[in-house]
């Protein structure tokens, strides 16, 4: 991967998957809920969260899709 600068989590996660259809394939959800994402229309779900991680090889992290949820997917740096 390049040294791509990306708007969003999602946005780079839709990039390593090759697109929103891809990446929703690979998650099993609609292209319009991975647009949604994108878009910032809807927050992706904890399991979603983790789907999209494991879909990009963990190229993006589920605390990078969801960092509102620090108790349920801690930041690596915050352990205690």
């Amino acid at each position: 991967m390049t040294d791509e600068v990306f708007e969003s989590p999602m946005a780079k996660a839709v990039y390593v998957a090759g697109g929103q259809s891809s990446l929703a394939k690979k998650v099993g959800v609609t292209q319009g809920a991975v647009w949604k994402w994108v878009r910032g229309i809807k927050k992706v779900s904890p399991v979603h969260a983790v789907a999209v991680s494991n879909a990009v090889n963990g190229v993006v992290k589920p605390h990078e899709l969801r960092p509102d949820l620090p108790t349920l997917f801690p930041h690596p740096g915050n352990e205690v």
